[in-house]
């Protein structure tokens, strides 16, 4: 089996992971920024912010993941299959969510603990594990992307080549 084939299944298998964490963490996020809005008894503006980033990154990640899924399912030579457009999409939504999970992270200390009675302390838990979860499966997609990249470079296609051999 060839290192093409494995990303033609493996492809459509880890952006549809990407999507379902995005959903989970959407559906945390805005749940906490409904809260938080209606009746403002978030820890701090910081925790409050932090958590809107990262409904930002959600709703990045639930709008354009799919674009590129698409692309790369129905024309693998288009430009948006491309290697370059897979790389700058992946690194833009990496960092954001590296952004958005390491900002919570200080924001909470670390690691909340439920004991000391904060308000909506399971769900900025969730909120952090997820997003923490989200950047890494986005790790491995880029490194995969980068790998690819390398091959299509090897193979003549260039950056702008299609992620896979057509």
């Amino acid at each position: 089996m060839t290192a093409d084939s494995h990303v033609r299944r493996g492809h459509p298998i880890t952006l549809a992971l990407v999507i379902l964490i995005a959903i989970i963490e959407l559906c945390i996020s805005a749940w906490l920024t409904a809260r938080y809005n209606q009746h403002h008894n978030f820890l701090s503006t910081s925790e409050r912010d932090r958590v809107r980033f990262l409904l930002f990154c959600s709703v990045w990640t639930i709008l354009l993941s799919p674009l590129f899924l698409t692309s790369f399912l129905t024309s693998p030579g288009s430009i948006l299959s491309s290697v370059a457009a897979h790389g700058i999409f992946l690194f833009m939504t990496w960092v954001f969510w590296l952004s958005g999970a390491a900002a919570l992270s200080e924001s909470l200390g670390g690691r909340l603990n439920c004991s000391h009675h904060f308000v909506y302390c399971g769900q900025l838990n969730a909120l952090e594990a997820f997003a923490w979860i989200e950047w890494v499966i986005l790790t491995f997609a880029f490194v995969v992307v980068v790998l690819m990249g390398s091959r299509a470079m090897r193979r003549g296609d260039g950056y702008r080549g299609p992620l896979v051999a057509v």
